[in-house]
């Protein structure tokens, strides 16, 4: 499969008019997106925290992260976002993707949505009263 890219747009959900765009790899082995640091910086995001990442070849990183506005497919989802290097090609993450039910077909290397978003575990609707 060859690489995937899409176009994103990271929002600053504390002033939605403060926006970065870019092409972004799509990277299921990434949990979270990845964004040069100046980008969310430029639209007033700061780092909220630190995450301990696991890197391919075993090593771990500690890098700062904060929270945003991912949109990308005509869809929003909100979700963590991690400041990477300044050189560093933007990322979306998995749960982004699977946060609002765009999957990523292997054969064709493409992207897809699926019928509805993925929802499992205990949860079970309340009857509706009559």
């Amino acid at each position: 499969m060859g690489a995937i890219h899409v176009t994103v747009a990271i929002r600053n959900p504390a002033e939605p008019d403060r926006v970065w765009e870019g092409l972004f790899l799509v990277d299921t082995g990434a949990t979270d997106s990845l964004v040069p640091r100046q980008h969310l910086e430029s639209i007033g995001l700061v780092p909220k925290g630190q995450r301990v990442y696991s890197l391919a070849d075993s090593s771990e990183i500690r890098l700062d992260v904060t929270t945003g506005d991912i949109e990308f497919m005509g869809e929003i989802v909100g979700g963590t976002i991690i400041f990477g290097e300044p050189d560093a090609e933007p990322l979306l993450g998995v749960t982004a993707l699977e946060s609002v039910g765009i999957d990523v077909d292997p054969h064709n290397g493409t992207l897809h949505r699926l019928p509805a978003v993925r929802m499992r575990g205990g949860f079970r609707p309340r009857p509706t009263p009559q």
